[in-house]
């Protein structure tokens, strides 16, 4: 065999499944040996591209020509059409056999030829495309594949514009050759695995589950073949099987079914038992198996109860929300497994239990990967910041991919319609709807959300989905950090019934700026953006929003900073700082410890401001994240007296602290069940001073950009 051809088996365990040997099918890394060329100007046709001779380098997959550009000057980056070529030597022995290429992600526009000729075109820079290369190869030859990519923006491709953030242009996810037998599971089915798990009345007496497979005979006569689906435990133990023997025809891909009922299930309980079954789908002639693929089943069922909260299995489930960009510093969004699996450590490090990966469909690779950890997740598409009227088959179209390629991953609760776009309210609305229609047409088990800027329940573009987000920034883009409580108790008092979410909510956070004087809002629009202001945002307001059950879920924005390409804020360009995380995922900013402190099961003792080293006041307050008890607090090796629990439990504060002059070393102490925990930070005073930051308030409604 060929040492670059995978058995099908890699292929699921890069995607996170424990699988047995899988037969038939041949999956192929296609990542390497690959040459890129941005398109010269007024030649960006593929047919001249394959007569340019010079200015190509040789790059692996994954690949984007923005990770530098793009992060590091505002509204300063290539967009365009740039191409990628490689060489393949496609095998005689293969001639009888079904080829196809599979692309992960392409930013955003792309374009396939084989030899020259164009094998498929797809629009969305966000989900997986598939295509059949078989008859455009030359059998015992070298070929030529060439992959035009173009991430310009566009009126009809969503998302139409780089505002909200930067859309990456080239290969930057996996690509895949795929090797199958004459008759398949279908490859090309919206680049689906081909296999739909559905789960009904699931509890722990019983769950009925459903299997739907979609085979595709690529010859000119029906052909007699037997489908055999089989469902096992963690284990690898047998629990269920069902085989259907029948002429598959020749004519159209063909859909089949097989039903199971699954006694005493392990059902699938978030965080606490993120437990996967598996289901083989084979696809067998002459007593040989000449397909396989391998799927997970996580059985469980979701519930929203307006007013009360969210249910897993039938019991009340915390929705400790974070939200996730994709994009590194200096890699864009070419990103490997361990990049996504850094991502997702600290996200379970912090004590999420749910994730908002927004604003487009993110790696199959993140999606399994919060199966196995129980993370409940929200998958959307990226229909944001503006509408222009021409989108709406685009919009319909990658809703469409979206649900066809992640629809077996257990632990997505929820699709994602559209974020903050609203004029023309009417066109808005109606596209939603039909967006929610189509959402339930292929999936009706799974609810819908649409999120809006604004705040008020009555906005024309609301209440078209199973749920209403709303993204608010009071203290922030608009009112004062305290505003959010009467917020929410308003819509509490006047739409009981209404299922809602808090979909984003924050403040930027430079960490080179910091003071001790602050207000309950802060200007924006200056360059001044001090950690501690979003430390004392986040502080108040998880408070209110771990008062109120109104708030089903809440995510707050955003695990990490990202590159907002068309911005100049806070100093620094091309760059939003309401992350938890830098950017660079060094440096793990005040907030993102408030929310271990409040959320995780692991111990947490945290001084905060311990980069406001620079103190401002003489008489100041000190503040301890403790999630293990009344923690002693000494400063210069005295004990300090008058500690006072703040927001939450975990939140302790002694004020009327009188530093002495030069260096001052504050420490936190807890002993709990025998083990110490501490804490030490080093301030400097040395005399009063007051920096420069713009409190005015700005009392008009924000909603978006």
């Amino acid at each position: 065999m060929n040492k670059r051809v995978l058995s099908l088996t890699l292929l699921l365990a890069c995607l996170g499944f424990v699988s047995m040997q899988a037969e038939g099918r041949k999956v192929e890394s296609f990542n390497s040996g690959w040459s890129f060329k941005k398109a010269p100007a007024e030649k960006e046709l593929a047919v001249n591209a394959r007569k340019w001779d010079s200015g190509w380098s040789e790059v692996e997959i994954p690949h984007t020509w923005n990770a530098k550009d793009m992060q590091v000057q505002a509204n300063s980056f290539y967009e365009g059409a740039a191409y990628y070529k490689k060489q393949y030597f496609f095998p005689a022995e293969l001639k009888d056999k079904r080829v196809f290429l599979r692309f992960e992600g392409v930013g955003s526009c792309s374009e396939v030829f084989v030899n020259g000729v164009l094998a498929t075109a797809h629009k969305g820079g966000y989900s997986a495309f598939a295509c059949e290369i078989g008859p455009l190869l030359k059998a015992g030859e070298e070929n030529e594949i060439m992959v035009k990519a173009d991430n310009k923006s566009r009126p009809d491709v969503i998302p139409v514009n780089h505002n909200l953030f930067g859309v990456y242009g080239g290969i930057y996810r996996p690509v895949w050759l795929i090797v199958t037998e004459p008759y398949n599971i279908s490859v090309t089915d919206c680049a689906s695995p081909g296999v739909y798990i559905t789960q009904k009345n699931v509890s722990k007496k019983q769950a009925e589950v459903k299997v739907k497979v979609k085979l595709d005979n690529g010859t000119l006569q029906p052909v007699p073949v037997t489908l055999q689906n089989t469902i096992y435990d963690q284990e690898g133990k047998q629990i269920a099987t069902n085989s259907q023997s029948f002429e598959l025809t020749a004519q159209g891909e063909q859909a089949y079914e097989s039903s199971f009922t699954i006694k005493k299930p392990t059902l699938w309980q978030g965080r606490e038992n993120p437990y996967l079954y598996k289901v083989v789908s084979r696809l067998i002639k002459d007593g040989q198996v000449i397909d396989e693929m391998v799927q997970p089943l996580g059985l469980r069922k979701y519930e929203i109860v307006a007013g009360k909260g969210f249910y897993l299995n039938g019991e009340k489930y915390p929705m400790y929300g974070v939200t996730r960009h994709q994009d590194w510093w200096g890699l864009g969004s070419a990103l490997k497994n361990e990049n996504h699996d850094f991502d997702l450590a600290t996200i379970m490090d912090v004590g999420a239990t749910t994730v908002r990966f927004a604003h487009y469909q993110q790696s199959d690779y993140l999606y399994s990967r919060c199966d196995s950890l129980g993370l409940i997740i929200w998958a959307e598409i990226p229909f944001v910041n503006r509408v222009t009227g021409q989108e709406a088959e685009n919009c319909r179209n990658q809703l469409r991919e979206m649900i066809r390629q992640s629809f077996n991953h257990p632990s997505i609760y929820v699709w994602g319609l559209h974020n903050e776009v609203y004029q023309p309210h009417q066109y808005t609305k109606e596209l939603t709807q039909s967006l929610h229609d189509l959402a339930k047409t292929e999936d009706p088990d799974r609810y819908t959300v649409s999120v809006n800027g604004y705040g008020h329940m009555e906005h024309p573009v609301n209440l078209v989905a199973d749920i209403q987000g709303m993204n608010r920034y009071f203290g922030w883009y608009e009112k004062k950090i305290q505003d959010i409580k009467p917020w929410v108790e308003g819509l509490e008092k006047e739409y009981p019934h209404q299922k809602l979410m808090l979909t984003e909510y924050g403040a930027d956070a430079n960490l080179n700026h910091q003071t001790e004087y602050l207000g309950d809002a802060l200007n924006w629009t200056k360059e001044f953006y001090p950690e501690t202001f979003a430390t004392k945002t986040h502080e108040y307001q998880w408070s209110v929003i771990a008062a109120h059950p109104y708030i089903i879920a809440s995510y707050l924005w955003n695990t990490f900073d990202f590159c907002a390409p068309m911005w100049v804020r806070g100093g620094v360009p091309a760059r939003n700082m309401k992350g938890l995380v830098t950017f660079d995922r060094k440096i793990k900013k005040d907030s993102y410890f408030w929310y271990k402190a409040n959320w995780s099961k692991e111990p947490v003792l945290f001084l905060t401001q311990r980069r406001n080293w620079d103190r401002e006041k003489k008489e100041t307050s000190v503040t301890v994240y403790s999630n293990i008890g009344t923690p002693k607090v000494y400063l210069n090796g005295k004990e300090l007296a008058g500690i006072r629990e703040g927001y939450t439990p975990v939140h302790y504060i002694i004020d009327n602290v009188t530093l002495d002059m030069g260096k001052n070393i504050v420490k936190t102490v807890v002993v709990k069940d025998g083990k110490t925990y501490e804490d030490e930070i080093e301030w400097m005073y040395s005399g009063e001073k007051k920096r420069d930051s713009d409190q005015s308030v700005n009392k008009e409604e924000h909603a978006g950009f």
